[in-house]
């Protein structure tokens, strides 16, 4: 049986990986290289190997409320959309809140993990750790990888042709803090991504030029969406999301595209996607078109080429000529501490079930925890994928659950992040039923299936119930407004709201007539 579980990473998905052990009665180890909790929301002026690293104007891109721990709100006073430092202390209020700082070892480094030799029998583990110059090893019953994926860059220089010969100065985006080493200088970010596109704008502000190399181009949506709400607790709802997947995709994907154009045409930009077939995650930036309108940034397409002092693009006969190169081309995920033979890394790519388990392992009893990016918060997401897998290690799980192991050779880092925690909530047991709510809490139901589907939703029922949970959901708004509301005018009653609301009963009628569950 299981009982002692080793943790490895104290950040997001280690903090809540503790947390989930203590409430089904494990005894969690949690092993920390650095001296601190946070991980990826920890800043340094100095990039730290082995660990996430972020430059220090980071902002969240996900709002607070849909960014929460199943159980623990963020107060009310912290903005919508919140800084790394602000991240880290609501970790640190989470962590002290639960008690789990006495769990974790800091400056600890985990050498290897490895199957101990009645494996088969006892699904234990050999682990090996490093402190203070001394390595010391322990068993343990189970075992939580919690490192992520951001902190072995991809710089693949052998795809870009004349690299060798550029004279000025090239560094990867995980090594950029400041935009200081951009005055005065023309820059080339290559990479459409969200922290390529945040260095651009830093960089726009006090470099001679700023261009972004992209082949594939990217939908580009504002943190603020309708009326000046947050964009993903208008975006992620269960009625939503029903739509999404109800309708065909060339469909959904003609929607997505036109909601994404109404704030600006992004053909005229330059930034339309080059598959428009394929729903990919979009950057969210608020300053992007504005610098491209007032020739700030200039959107370029792939690189050709790059030569001493100057590089070309494709269907581009001219040279630009740039000072500094920035490869925004993403990370790489390893695990260097356990064999190939538990988890195989191919092409950005592991076989794990669920996007957690190696389905291979005799005992389920190794669980990869946060190595995926669904298009939403990520905290939510670690949490059910760290509730569900202690009830594992604790044997809570059915013969037809624990047979289906070895079936899934899942794509890593993408998912539909709403499906995805429903899938794990009915497995534990704790998916909201929206139609069981609509006839004892109708109030309720319809924050559930028209509201943001935030987290607290998986804490009404089931293992784990929290008696706060009903008041979170009900208060998600005020909290959301609160920070913004600083000088407060009075409104006359919006008789179109209530009608809205009125239909919107009727359709969750409707929802329900046709089979939704």
């Amino acid at each position: 049986m299981v009982k002692r579980v080793a943790i490895i990473g104290a950040g997001v998905s280690g903090l809540t990986s503790i947390k989930c052990c203590l409430d089904e009665g494990l005894e969690p180890t949690c092993f920390e290289r650095s001296d601190d909790i946070g991980g990826l929301w920890r800043f340094t002026e100095h990039v730290e190997d082995g660990r996430p690293s972020l430059y220090k104007s980071v902002v969240s891109n996900t709002c607070k409320e849909m960014s929460a721990f199943t159980d623990f709100p963020y107060p009310e006073d912290f903005p919508v959309f919140l800084s790394n430092s602000q991240v880290l202390e609501y970790l640190r209020m989470y962590a002290k809140h639960f008690g789990l700082l006495k769990h974790i070892q800091f400056k600890t480094t985990v050498i290897s993990v490895r199957k101990c030799p009645d494996f088969s029998a006892t699904g234990q583990w050999a682990i090996v750790t490093e402190s203070n110059g001394k390595q010391e090893s322990s068993v343990f019953d189970a075992v939580m990888v919690c490192i992520g994926y951001l902190s072995d860059p991809s710089l693949p220089l052998e795809s870009f042709p004349g690299i060798e010969t550029f004279q000025g100065e090239y560094f990867h985006s995980r090594y950029y803090k400041h935009p200081d080493v951009f005055e005065g200088k023309k820059v080339l970010v290559i990479g459409m991504g969200n922290s390529g596109v945040d260095i651009a704008i830093e960089a726009s502000r006090v470099a001679k030029k700023v261009m972004i190399s992209t082949g594939r181009g990217a939908w580009v949506i504002s943190r603020v969406f309708d009326n000046g709400y947050p964009w993903d607790m208008v975006f992620l709802t269960r009625f939503m999301n029903v739509i999404r997947n109800s309708l065909p995709g060339p469909i959904t994907t003609w929607l997505v595209a036109h909601r994404t154009s109404q704030w600006f045409d992004h053909a005229n930009y330059g930034l339309i996607p080059k598959d428009r077939d394929v729903i990919r995650e979009p950057v969210l930036n608020d300053d992007l078109p504005g610098c491209i309108i007032t020739g700030k940034i200039t959107i370029k397409p792939s690189l050709k080429e790059i030569k001493e002092n100057s590089v070309m693009f494709q269907n581009s006969p001219t040279e630009e000529p740039v000072d500094v190169i920035v490869f925004a081309t993403g990370y790489k995920f390893s695990f260097p501490f356990l064999e190939e033979s538990v988890v195989k890394v191919e092409k950005k790519q592991a076989s794990l079930y669920k996007y957690i388990f190696p389905p291979h392992l005799e005992k389920p009893t190794l669980a990869v925890v946060g190595l995926i990016k669904p298009f939403g918060a990520v905290m939510p997401v670690v949490e059910i994928q760290a509730r569900w897998v202690t009830r594992i290690f604790n044997g809570r799980w059915s013969r037809k659950v624990s047979m289906m192991f070895g079936l899934s050779y899942d794509e890593i880092l993408k998912t539909d992040c709403l499906v995805y925690i429903d899938e794990l909530a009915s497995l534990i047991g704790t998916k909201p039923s929206v139609l069981a709510l609509l006839f004892k809490d109708p109030i309720l139901a319809m924050k559930v299936f028209f509201g943001p589907c935030t987290a607290y939703q998986y804490r009404l029922t089931g293992p784990g119930k929290w008696d706060g949970a009903r008041n979170a959901i009900l208060t998600q708004w005020e909290r959301t407004v609160k920070p913004t509301r600083t000088r407060v005018v009075e409104e006359p009653p919006n008789f179109c709201f209530n009608l809205l609301k009125l239909i919107g009963l009727f359709a969750l009628f409707a929802a329900i007539f046709l089979g939704f569950k």
